[in-house]
């Protein structure tokens, strides 16, 4: 007789999404228990989640190929190649903690514990693996800090200059908006769950205006007989917009001046500052035409309410922060942010967040010393410069990377790799795979994926706190970023109690605002929202004042402008002449792939494939006047590099800009450099972003 196999038992478990994504999706993960243990055989949307709704982006929907993806890390590695060659062995967790606190200990030995530079960002944004033990261990040893506001930041420090925090209005209060302003944000791609919500409120009879400088496909959505509109503005410049829409509100009396008087503090500054932007000056600057500037801002007036949606790209440019700040002085002169749909939205980390005791996962207490803070966009010049590229100190002699893959996302990264071959640096990276920056690691650890480990995922789209359930033991070795601070803290000799912390005790101190085992069983909770849907109804602002800034203290003391200003950037539209003439070209780097946003998927099968490959995109004019046609190999440079991509021609930009889609990795670039390569790295003016999208270039066909 023939023995008959039992069918494996099934379960599921819900789980949240953890990517560097506004919408932070809820699954649910089909488990089969066999012999040799758990394995995941399906992960579909949940259909039950209030904001994702059961839909799931092409990425995620394959997730499970991520997990077990034969390419992915299981083991401990040590390099035996030259750095950057992708040659490791397989060792021992033992061996690997040896030779990292070694290394860790020689380092701080011979330089001090700020030789020792800690690396991360957002790769993983759940609360334990964005933080977790990190802060801990690197405070007690005295590590250099990390300035992690390469994205995201920046949006609610220019912000907060304005009205005292970075809070705007929960996204979907534009369900009650009749005129919707989507500024720089390409909604339908990279915040898909929120469109649903715009399309509800066009059906109400709400008119759409998107302003960017590539046509997207969120421009591609605009209806004209609708009333829906495109503006196209040249990078960097859009500051330069909003002042002469202000200018014509207050030329031809559409403010709300009774809302002005009563909230706001220095109106009669803003108005002699913008007294000679008038729509033909801003025209000059942005490239959008006088008559185009003067009917929105009479749209902007009387549609209403008046709703703008904002997220973070108007933040990568030299001005910002300045920006964000002019954007959200915008409804002040209306009285928009008084009506249900008005003002402006932007993440909604300044809701959900407020329920995390940030201080209670760092413990700043445990901290041995004053360490210099070292901002993150900037690691090229950190890696190659004797002191640190910023402040006073040693060299960086040891590099410890989880999180994030820098030689991809961070601007200037031929001058990053540059740092990373030097023979003097000890290099450690926590990764799921063998990325690029981790070619030229000495050890690589391996990490776990979302699905096999339980934490909290504050979104930053939405106004909800999730939960994710682990579905499965971690794989192979593979461990989680807090578990690794656990072991590196053994392996050092540390034995403050509070570096060994279990999750539990992680995730009950730093969210005390949140009911940490209601949450497990509902998944979700809702962070505190005014029930009107207007935060600001009231007047009441963040301000000691209580009052909405039109003129500020604070800037004036930081040596920045008191009222909003347009200070084009340096590499951009009106910027430095010398620079222009050399590189005429303005580059951005959009994220363009459905399959792929991030640099997290480009290298799997059904991601990166595709897509097709990576490209510089120029207007048919650019592309005439070099003699490029569709399908050419160019060469796009400037100062920082030169990188090798194929010609396509399109109608998506204006000339004199081009762009190449960022996410790609090394090896998928003819000549193995990725678009950041080109990029900027200066500082915004304040909050600590970076101007990636102010990089000027020339592109011509290869010789």
């Amino acid at each position: 007789m023939t023995d008959v196999l039992e069918p494996a038992a099934t379960r599921t478990i819900n789980g949240t999404c953890h990517h560097d994504c506004p919408d932070s999706c809820g699954w649910i993960v089909t488990v089969e228990d066999r012999p040799a243990g758990p394995v995941a055989v399906k992960l579909r949307g949940n259909p039950d989640h209030p904001y994702s709704a059961g839909e799931l982006c092409p990425k995620v929907n394959r997730f499970l190929d991520r997990v077990y993806s034969p390419d992915r890390l299981l083991h401990p590695m040590r390099r035996t190649g030259p750095k950057g060659s992708g040659e490791f062995e397989q060792i021992s967790w033992d061996d690997a903690l040896t030779e990292i606190a070694a290394n860790l200990h020689r380092v701080i030995d011979e330089h001090g514990p700020e030789a020792v530079l800690p690396y991360s960002d957002a790769g993983n944004q759940s609360m334990l693996a964005l933080m977790g033990l990190s802060g801990r261990f690197f405070g007690h040893m005295g590590a250099t800090k990390l300035d992690r506001n390469i994205c995201g930041v920046t949006v609610g420090a220019g912000m907060a200059k304005t009205m005292g925090s970075g809070r705007g209005i929960d996204p979907m209060q534009h369900l009650h908006s009749k005129l919707l302003i989507l500024w720089g944000t390409n909604t339908r791609l990279t915040n898909r769950h929120l469109w649903p919500t715009i399309e509800a409120a066009r059906a109400n009879g709400a008119r759409l205006v998107v302003i960017d400088p590539i046509r997207t496909v969120t421009a591609d959505a605009i209806d004209e007989a609708q009333g829906d509109q495109f503006i196209q503005p040249l990078p960097g410049t859009d500051i330069a917009m909003i002042l002469a829409m202000m200018h014509v509100l207050i030329r031809d009396q559409l403010t709300n001046q009774a809302w002005i008087d009563a909230h706001t503090l220095g109106f009669s500054e803003l108005k002699d500052e913008v007294a000679d932007w008038t729509p033909e000056r801003a025209a000059d600057a942005c490239g959008v035409s006088a008559d185009v500037i003067t009917q929105l801002a009479h749209d902007y007036a009387t549609v209403r309410p008046a709703g703008i949606r904002t997220l973070i790209g108007p933040e990568h440019h030299e001005n910002g922060a300045m920006f964000h700040r002019t954007l959200s002085c915008l409804p002040a002169l209306t009285g928009a942010w008084a009506e249900r749909g008005g003002g402006v939205s932007k993440s909604t980390g300044d809701w959900t967040e407020c329920q995390m005791d940030v201080d209670a996962i760092l413990r700043p207490d445990l901290e041995i010393g004053d360490s210099r803070t070292l901002n993150m966009s900037r690691l090229g010049q950190i890696l190659t410069h004797p002191h640190a590229g910023e402040a006073n100190g040693p060299a960086v002699h040891a590099f410890i990377n989880w999180n994030c893959n820098p030689v991809v996302t961070t601007p200037n990264a031929e001058l990053i790799k540059q740092g990373l071959l030097r023979d003097d640096i000890f290099t450690v990276v926590h990764e799921q795979f063998l990325t690029d920056t981790a070619k030229y690691a000495d050890i690589v650890l391996p990490a776990t994926t979302q699905i096999e480990t339980d934490d909290i995922v504050f979104s930053w789209g939405s106004l909800h706190t999730n939960y994710n359930h682990a579905a499965i033991p971690p794989l192979g070795e593979c461990v989680s970023n807090p578990e690794l601070f656990r072991r590196l803290a053994g392996a050092m000799g540390y034995t403050e109690p509070a570096l060994f912390d279990d999750d539990e005790i992680l995730m009950r101190e730093g969210a005390p605002g949140l009911d940490l085992d209601g949450l497990r069983d509902t998944m979700w909770q809702e962070a505190p929202y005014p029930a009107d849907g207007r935060p600001f109804g009231d007047g009441d602002f963040d301000t000691p004042s209580g009052r909405l800034h039109l003129a500020s203290d604070e800037l004036e003391a930081m040596g920045q402008p008191r009222v909003p200003t347009y200070i084009a950037p340096n590499e951009g539209p009106g910027g430095d002449p010398a620079l222009v003439a050399l590189y005429p070209l303005q580059l951005l780097t959009p994220k363009h792939h459905a399959r792929f946003l991030n640099s997290g998927y480009s290298h799997l099968p059904k991601h990166g494939p595709a897509e097709g490959g990576p490209f510089v995109e120029l207007d048919a004019a650019d592309a005439a006047a070099r003699e490029l046609v569709d399908g050419a190999t160019a060469r796009v440079w400037n100062g920082r590099a030169s990188v090798q991509l194929p010609v396509k021609i399109s109608t998506r930009l204006r000339p004199g800009v081009v762009a190449i889609p960022w996410g790609w990795w090394m090896q998928d670039h003819p000549d193995g450099k990725a678009a950041n390569a080109l990029t900027n790295d200066t500082l915004t003016e304040w909050g600590g972003g970076v101007a990636y999208s102010d990089t000027l270039v020339e592109v011509a066909a290869l010789a």
